[in-house]
């Protein structure tokens, strides 16, 4: 069976460590540990390892946040995989920092690769991987607070955080959503 793993971000090292990157951040860590290496592909930038006889195939849209949709569509077609079988990590504003849900589908709540993807897709019924960035903006600031850099406290946290985030995954990878959701929400 094959799987995907989107990790939702905008490219370029002024974005690199920012809140809204989280989900590059979190599938660079989980590449790392499966030994899978990124190669620019089409719309995206593109690994795969093998896992407990899954293809598991990762993305990291190259077309900016507000744009995901385009390069899950086309990756999810090339692939042929039905979008059951993908999941997408993103940044959430309305989770504390640290938190980190796994839902099998949802609306948008306001997050434009999310709206991006469920306009491309024609759907919202996909899972996503929802990793709490906090909220601690004032009104007004949620945009310059998720192209932010994390603060100190955050960064001391954020081995053990994408630790979690990648044994989510993996359990993802090796059970599907259901029981993923079980065992971690």
């Amino acid at each position: 069976m094959k799987l995907l793993l989107v990790g939702l971000g905008n490219i370029g090292l002024e974005y690199a460590y920012t809140r809204h990157n989280v989900g590059f951040l979190v599938v660079d860590y989980l590449a790392v540990q499966q030994k899978a290496r990124f190669q620019l592909g089409r719309l995206a930038s593109i690994a795969s390892f093998i896992f407990h006889q899954h293809q598991v195939y990762i993305i990291k849209p190259t077309t900016y946040m507000n744009d995901s949709g385009r390069s899950v569509r086309y990756w999810v077609d090339y692939l042929k995989i039905p979008i059951e079988q993908s999941l997408t990590i993103v940044d959430d504003v309305t989770l504390p920092f640290g938190t980190i849900r796994l839902r099998a589908k949802g609306s948008d709540a306001g997050h434009n690769g999310l709206k991006s993807i469920a306009r491309a897709l024609a759907s919202d019924h996909y899972p996503r991987l929802r990793v709490g960035i906090g909220s601690d903006f004032p009104k007004g600031g949620l945009s310059n607070f998720v192209l932010g850099n994390f603060n100190p406290e955050e960064l001391k946290a954020m081995d053990s955080y994408l630790d979690k985030a990648g044994e989510i995954l993996m359990a993802w990878c090796n059970r599907g959503t259901l029981h993923t959701m079980n065992q971690f929400n």
